[in-house]
């Protein structure tokens, strides 16, 4: 079916359709649509890729089967954030412009409760809605939906993962067992699976590509940087891409609000986007970058749900999500509307497996490249100025300047001239980027199946701690439990290693004194955790040291003072507190002046000076 006349719709949903100048259906679409007019209500499960026209998929037929002269709510639309729940209000509107008498009501938190109520009462035909705030108005007695026959359970993946399965299912729970429920996904892990056999009768599920696979109209690239670098590799990145127009991946709140502000205060026309930022802060960035106002939008997964902008250039993730499958729904924010994109992943050493378990995913292979070079920058830059001015188109109005102009310039060669007018910009990246190093990470012949290079010139330390899976951990548990203990970041805690009753660990060498003065005289669970340096750089110590270790364990936690481990261990730092399940510090101040931020590279400490390439905060 090459055209909407062809689907089955009806003349009013045809001339939305003409007034929004769609010409074809999209293969969702083309899909769907179909199966969702037919005369026998069904279930259905659709897994397609963001960005492939999912709304309309769903969208016409609710439109199309629902009964716009009953005020009755007969149509339920779940969408997992604001954004998303205001941007399918809005096309379904759009798309039933000329069906007379049709109200569809959004429903989301930050705005006034009464307000959508009343909106919801004066007859909302289709409700859009955030879990969050359906289940309390559904609480408040202010909605009714004990009639729909028609519930979409959007981005269903993402609605799992932002934690609303509970949600999800009280507020099915208020709806008939009779309606027809159509999924929307753009992944089917297992948590989807569950909603589906759980909420839905013999579905028919239908795919666009291969379930999880990425768009074929997006590269997908990855950049191997010491993690004290990611910053500086992803300014570098951006200055490589002058035109870049792009959505920039944090897996926190806190560290996409730095990340933003870093980027501003350097420069470059940035803003952050997550869920601290009141309703009216999220719609002004989003307004600014729709104009092009803003060239890099550092955002979480949650709150870019709502994007949905087509020129989107370039997806970086400056952080890897936790779930792997969420990478699919990033990378979907580009090559959009049969445009290409670029998915770039600045990942650490530690961070290299995960690239081979996404490849498995989205069914598409990584390209590693290096970070650019100063010197590659520079020439990026300048010719990107040159191409500008040469394709500028000549505004005579300068003519009346001219021969002041040309009075200033009349000893001035040619070549000269020139020279003089590119320096301009070259100089500013060029005096900033003379110096700069190299940010590459050069894999090593000592190097581990993580990328991590155990040779003797390695900069790592590696130590033994003795606890194991007998005490609860695995190899996650334990960098968990050691990143909160030592108040350290993701990628500083890597190459973990854990066996029966004691484990391994490594940090950067300049990690050392702090992770060993720490553990000095430190309980949890009532006994003493030891933790020595280690010097087998990635090999197990079987029982080398075994015995002597599992006496120290027999004590009971009753070890004294007499007895710590023999070697280069700090007695400062104080005692640890015994209370709580990990065993934390009473003195945290002192765990904080050793915090990631008091290790900042050189590049960026002097990148707030003045020599700091400054960057246009609006796009040409």
């Amino acid at each position: 079916m090459s055209t909407f006349q062809e689907l089955g719709l009806n003349e009013d949903l045809l001339k939305g359709i003409t007034d929004l100048g769609f010409v074809k259906p999209s293969e969702v679409q083309q899909k769907a649509i179909p199966l969702l007019l037919e005369g026998e209500d069904k279930d259905l499960v659709a897994l397609a890729q963001t960005g492939t026209g999912k709304t309309a998929a769903f969208g016409f037929p609710m439109l199309q089967k629902i009964d716009i002269a009953s005020r009755t709510t007969q149509g339920l639309i779940l969408s997992p954030t604001r954004e998303l729940c205001l941007q399918i209000t809005n096309e379904l509107k759009a798309y039933g412009k000329h069906c007379k008498g049709l109200n569809v009501v959004a429903i989301y938190g930050g705005s006034s409760i009464s307000d959508q109520a009343r909106a919801v009462k004066r007859g909302a035909q289709i409700i859009v809605a955030t879990p969050g705030r359906m289940k309390d108005m559904i609480s408040r007695n202010m909605v009714d939906i004990s009639k729909i026959q028609y519930s979409v359970l959007d981005e269903a993946d993402e609605m799992l993962n932002m934690g609303f399965k509970e949600d999800i299912t009280d507020i099915l729970s208020h709806t008939p067992d009779d309606k027809s429920t159509w999924l929307f996904s753009a992944t089917m892990p297992k948590e989807v699976a569950t909603i589906a056999k759980k909420f839905m009768y013999d579905p028919t599920e239908i795919t666009v590509g291969n379930k999880n696979e990425s768009t074929s109209n997006v590269t997908h690239e990855y950049y191997l940087v010491n993690a004290r670098d990611r910053y500086q590799a992803l300014k570098r990145l951006a200055d490589a891409n002058p035109d870049i127009f792009s959505v920039i991946f944090c897996r926190t709140k806190r560290d996409t609000q730095k990340v933003a502000e870093n980027l501003i205060e350097d420069g470059y026309s940035a803003g952050a986007l997550h869920g601290d930022l009141s309703q009216n802060q999220r719609d002004l960035v989003m307004k600014s970058f729709r104009n092009n106002q803003i060239q890099m939008l550092v955002a979480t997964d949650v709150a870019a749900r709502g994007i949905d902008v087509d020129d989107i250039t370039h997806v970086i993730n400056y952080q890897l999500p936790d779930e792997i499958e969420t990478y699919t729904h990033r990378s979907g924010r580009t090559g959009r509307a049969g445009k290409t994109g670029v998915s770039m992943v600045i990942v650490s050493k530690s961070e290299v497996r995960k690239i081979k378990s996404i490849e498995r995913i989205i069914k598409k292979s990584f390209d590693k490249k290096e970070i650019p070079s100063g010197s590659d920058i520079v020439e990026v830059q300048l010719m990107s100025l040159a191409n500008k001015i040469h394709t500028t188109e000549t505004n005579h109005e300068i003519d009346k300047h001219l021969e002041s102009i040309n009075e200033l310039f009349a000893d001035t060669e040619k070549d000269e001239l020139i020279k003089k007018f590119f320096s301009v910009e070259f100089n500013r990246f060029f005096n900033y980027y003379q110096k700069s190093k190299d940010l590459g990470v050069v894999d090593s012949r000592g190097s581990d199946r993580e990328g991590r290079d155990y040779s003797k010139q390695s900069n790592d330390a590696r130590y033994f701690i003795n606890v194991g899976s007998k005490d609860g951990f695995d190899w996650m548990k334990l960098k968990d439990f050691l990143k909160e203990q030592l108040e350290l970041g993701r990628d500083d805690v890597f190459k973990v290693d854990v066996k029966e009753s004691f484990s391994f660990f490594n940090t950067e060498k300049g990690l050392q004194e702090k992770v060993l003065a720490f553990f000095t005289d430190f309980k949890h669970d009532g006994r003493y955790v030891n933790v020595e340096v280690s010097e087998d750089k990635g090999r197990s110590r079987g029982g080398r040291n075994g015995g002597r270790r599992n006496e120290r364990r027999s004590s009971g936690g009753s070890r004294k003072r007499d007895d710590k481990p023999r070697g280069d261990r700090r007695s400062s730092g104080g005692r640890r507190s015994e209370g709580g399940s990990y065993g934390k510090r009473s003195d945290r101040s002192d765990r904080r002046s050793n915090s990631r931020d008091d290790r900042r590279p050189a590049e960026s400490s002097s990148a707030s000076g003045s020599d700091r390439p400054r960057r246009s905060r609006r796009r040409d």
